[in-house]
């Protein structure tokens, strides 16, 4: 293949809602480009980047999917990305090695809930962004809601550069910085051009005055000559309009028909000329704090924003070379574990088209296969060079469920699975509980929920449930409680006895020490649970010995690991040890430890227990318009809402949220807001349980 040089290698990532046409935005700039014979259809599942089976299945992208196309002397690599929000990672990953991005929009619509929440996540990374308005020949476009749409969410800083009419039943687009129009025909393809009309040249007189204005806002040399001129030329003005995409002040749009390819070399020609290459973004700023140049002649940093396992290549690693270049064979240190990755392999990806290269230069990006020890978001460097990419920095999970395998035997085959699957996506996090003894899978959505169990049944070959995750609830106490226990067992030579007397309290910080006691020792365990233990030994006249204490304690620690209500672990107890009796031939430390447990048990059930429950700080940004019924469904969750905070159209919600009502919270949020609403937890501490709920909790545990 022909390699490019960094002026000539333009990076762009195709984001937008569902349904906006940016599979067969890319299929037709492939296409367009002679790098394909015949363009596919979502609907026929043949289009270059939707090429998984899921994908045919399923009628819609859910993998980001690298191609490339090469339009005049210029390479375009292009990111497919999914337009449901339960893939973000995929999005996110995209945006984040991009230069500029492709926001498409159906024409139908304009900005709708995907668009929102994509929009977000470009305002984090700042990058230069193209908004296309697509579906231009459909019947039901508005092209004016629209484009007023694209305004409303990114304020004044957006421009027209074309906009569409219908001329003797033609479709055309008037371009207004190169001051044309171009038509086309019923099959689309390459336009005819012509001036723009008489009944046009007003509007587009205008909207090209408009266009100079914004493009000599953005350079001070253009500025001058524009107040000197009164105007700018073709080439001036993409100077000033690729400044104020770096700048983030300006915004272009443009319009087409991606499926009847009206529009899509004029896209091609705007980002070989004008759109943003790598060299011309600010440089990646290391973990380290310093700045990766990219500079050809300087030892080459690649980024690994994507990794792929496929069943008959293994694993595919994706990367944008961010300094230097490589080449095949070149060893390269991985900055994370220090471990050297061979290149054995390069190439450029075409959905599942593999096509080799013998090097990649700085601003690309490439593929390569089966390196051993490297995944998403790692560095890969030259040897002796110290850096690494800060990593890119997935959404929290919105959903959990336990996971487990239908089939016993297949528990080992379904936790590889899960490492690949997690791998591929680190929005998918895997974890195990101790506490609960359940496999825990977190992840963004139902529709992420039921890919992945698509990706277990059909590629890795397991049958798994999912099922509601078991809360891990704390136990404590209200009130003090003293109890004593006598353990005596005889049966034939030495027996076993003890004798133990405690009084057990609830622990706070900087309680002061108990009243009443002669304190000979005290120690003070941090629960690996969470809370305190606090250990006194106040023993008068050796009726108990020192050396049977650490036994005392033991068993205390036995039935806090396994609490009287619920099972839970118990937190924050101190516990008195005062008094007892032993004896010189049958007390021993088995005995001690019983006898301790029972007394702790006996106390604990006395001294009003407590049952506590997780709760998290919950996050949930709203559009204005929608609170109230979100706030309706908060307090249904027993949510505690502390304060409101207003950010541009939407208000956000701080609350303090028990764990366990917000299962289902996340599918109904999204109902309740057709998706425009997103939230975020974490934990914040333990909390009581209400009466009644713990009521029906330790009711529960009795029966079963």
């Amino acid at each position: 293949m022909k390699i490019y040089d960094d002026k000539h290698i333009k990076n762009v990532v195709f984001v937008g809602a569902h349904n906006s046409g940016k599979t067969t935005l890319a299929e037709t700039m492939v296409f367009e480009a002679g790098l394909i014979n015949r363009r596919g259809t979502v609907e026929a599942k043949n289009t270059v980047s939707d090429y998984h089976d899921i994908e045919h299945e399923k009628g819609n992208s859910i993998f980001a999917t690298p191609l490339h196309t090469e339009w005049r002397n210029y390479k375009i690599n292009i990111i497919d990305t999914p337009g449901l929000d339960d893939y973000i990672g995929e999005i996110i990953s995209s945006i984040r090695v991009a230069d500029t991005i492709v926001t498409v929009l159906n024409g139908q619509y304009g900005v709708e809930v995907g668009t929102e929440i994509i929009w977000n996540y470009i305002k984090e990374f700042h990058k230069p962004t193209v908004f296309v308005i697509n579906q231009i020949d459909h019947p039901g476009l508005n092209f004016e809601k629209s484009f007023n749409s694209i305004k409303s969410l990114v304020g004044n800083k957006v421009v027209k550069i074309q906009y569409p009419v219908v001329i003797d039943g033609a479709q055309c687009i008037i371009d207004v910085l190169k001051m044309k129009m171009y038509r086309f025909s019923a099959e689309g393809g390459k336009p005819e051009k012509f001036p723009i009309p008489d009944d046009q040249k007003v509007t587009a007189v205008a909207l090209h005055n408009e266009l100079v204005e914004k493009a000599a806002e953005n350079d001070e040399e253009l500025m001058e000559l524009f107040f000197e001129k009164g105007s700018l030329n073709e080439d001036e003005m993409r100077k000033g309009i690729k400044a104020g995409m770096l700048n983030y002040d300006l915004f272009p749009v443009f319009c087409m028909s991606a499926l009847n390819d009206m529009g899509s070399g004029r896209l091609m020609g705007f980002i070989d000329n004008v759109a943003p290459a790598a060299i011309d973004l600010k440089p990646e700023v290391s973990a380290e704090g310093k700045n990766i140049l990219p500079k050809t002649e300087a030892p080459p940093v690649l980024f690994v924003f994507k990794t792929v396992h496929q069943p008959n290549l293994g694993q595919v690693t994706f990367f944008k070379v961010k300094r230097g270049e490589v080449r095949i064979n070149d060893k390269l240190v991985n900055t994370r574990n220090g471990e050297t990755e061979v290149f054995n392999q390069l190439f450029i990806m075409d959905g599942k088209e593999r096509n080799p290269i013998s090097k990649l230069v700085v601003g690309d990006i490439g593929a390569t296969l089966k390196l051993k020890h490297t995944e998403t978001n790692d560095t890969l460097a030259a040897p002796g060079e110290e850096v690494s990419i800060k990593p890119i920095e997935y959404p929290q999970p919105r959903i959990r469920r336990a996971v487990s395998a239908m089939n016993t035997k297949d528990e080992e085959k379904l936790n590889d699975a899960l490492k690949k699957i997690h791998s591929q996506d680190p929005t998918v996090e895997i974890s195990f509980s101790n506490e609960t003894r359940q496999l825990i899978l977190a992840c963004q959505g139902e529709l992420h929920l039921a890919t992945i169990d698509w990706l277990l049944r059909n590629v890795y070959g397991v049958e798994a449930s999912f099922e509601k995750p078991r809360i891990s609830f704390r136990e404590t106490i209200q009130r003090p409680s003293a109890s004593n226990y006598r353990h005596k067992k005889q049966s034939g030579g030495s027996g076993q006895f003890a004798e133990v007397h405690m009084k057990i309290e609830p622990w706070e910080e900087k309680m002061p020490e108990p009243e009443g006691f002669n304190i000979r020792g005290k120690e003070e365990l941090d629960l690996p649970w969470g809370g305190k233990l606090v250990f006194y030994n106040c023993i008068v006249g050796g009726v108990i010995d020192q050396r049977y204490l650490p036994s005392v304690m033991k068993g205390i620690i036995e039935v806090m690991e396994k609490g009287p209500l619920t099972g839970s672990y118990i937190r924050d107890v101190r516990a008195m040890i005062y008094d007892g009796k032993m004896h010189s031939v049958d007390s021993n430390d088995i005995s001690f430890k019983i006898a301790g447990a029972h007394a702790f048990k006996e106390a604990f059930l006395n001294a009003a227990p407590k049952l506590l429950e997780p709760a998290l700080d919950l996050t949930v940004k709203v559009p204005e318009e929608m609170v109230g019924n979100v706030m309706t469904e908060l307090q249904s969750r027993r949510s505690i809402i502390q304060g409101i905070e207003s950010e541009d159209n939407y208000q956000v919600l701080k609350c303090i949220a028990p764990e366990s009502e917000l299962f289902g919270f996340s599918t109904e949020l999204r109902s309740l807001t057709k998706g425009r609403a997103t939230f975020s937890t974490d934990f914040n501490g333990y909390q009581p349980v209400p009466a009644n709920i713990q009521e029906n909790l330790t009711k529960s545990k009795e029966l079963a």
